[in-house]
C-alpha cells in the first residue's frame, strides 16, 4: 500500500463543482439526476477521508479526485459543444426524454462512470502516485463498496410502484440485465490490463476505445425509452 504522508487533493473543489452543476440544472435533466447520485458519493467518500476511514488517504484522494475530473470533464464537453465519450452520449442525447425515467438516468450515469472512467482514473492514479494497481486496489473497493450500497438506495428510492405490481414494469426488467458488481468487477480487470498496456500506447489506446464504445452501448440500453407504468 502507499504510504500516507501530508497529501492535499482539491476534492472540496471538485465537490463545489458538481454543486454549482446540480444548482444550474433543471432537477429532471438527466445529468442533473446522475449528479446528485455523484455527489452524494463524493461526500460520503470525502467524510470518510477526514474520519480517517479510508486507510491510505492519499491514494483515497487521488482516485477520488482523479475519477470525478473524468465525469466533470464529460460534462464540460457538452457546454463547449465538442464530441464527449462514446460512454456518456447516450445519457447527454436523452437527458430530457419525456420516456426515460429518473432511475434509468441515474443507472447509465453510474455505468459510464464505473465502466470506463474509473478504470482510466485508476491508471491516472498509479502515474501520479508511482505505484501498481495493487497499490490502491483496497481504495478501490472501498469506493466501490460506497457506490454498490448507493445503487441499492437509489433503486429502493426511484424504482416505481408498489413492490408487487413492480415485476409488470418493464423497466423492472431493464435493469435486472445490469449490474455495478459485475461492472466493478471488468472495471479492475480493464484497469489492469490497460496498466499492462501502458509501454505500448497504440494499443492501449484501441482498448480504451473499445471499452468506451462497449460501455456506451450499454448505456444505451439502459435509457431505452418506456411507457409510464399505470397502477
Amino acid at each position: 500500500m502507499v504510504q500516507c504522508e501530508q497529501f492535499t487533493t482539491p476534492v472540496d473543489a471538485v465537490v463545489s463543482r458538481m454543486r454549482a452543476l446540480g444548482a444550474a440544472l433543471p432537477a429532471g435533466d438527466g445529468i442533473a439526476v446522475f449528479n446528485r447520485v455523484y455527489l452524494a458519493v463524493t461526500e460520503a467518500v470525502d467524510r470518510r477521508i477526514d474520519s480517517g476511514r479510508l486507510g491510505d488517504a492519499r491514494a483515497a484522494i487521488t482516485l477520488d479526485v482523479r475519477f470525478a475530473e473524468r465525469y466533470l470533464a464529460a460534462v464540460e464537453t457538452v457546454a463547449d459543444e465538442r464530441r464527449p465519450p462514446a460512454c456518456w452520449r447516450p445519457l447527454f442525447q436523452f437527458r430530457r426524454h419525456p420516456g426515460v425515467r429518473p432511475l434509468q438516468f441515474a443507472l447509465a450515469g453510474i455505468n459510464a462512470h464505473i465502466g470506463h472512467d474509473l478504470a482510466l482514473a485508476v491508471v491516472d492514479t498509479c502515474r501520479t502516485l508511482d505505484c501498481e494497481p495493487a497499490d490502491v486496489e483496497d481504495e478501490f473497493d472501498r469506493v466501490g463498496d460506497l457506490l454498490v450500497s448507493l445503487e441499492e438506495r437509489i433503486r429502493e428510492e426511484l424504482m416505481p410502484g408498489p413492490d408487487l405490481l413492480q415485476v409488470a414494469d418493464p423497466l423492472t426488467h431493464l435493469l435486472g440485465s445490469w449490474s455495478l458488481e459485475r461492472a466493478r468487477d471488468a472495471t479492475w480487470t480493464a484497469a489492469r490490463a490497460l496498466w499492462a498496456l501502458r509501454g505500448l500506447p497504440d494499443v492501449a489506446g484501441e482498448f480504451t476505445e473499445r471499452l468506451d464504445a462497449a460501455v456506451g452501448l450499454a448505456g444505451r440500453m439502459l435509457l431505452t425509452p418506456l411507457p409510464h407504468p399505470r397502477f
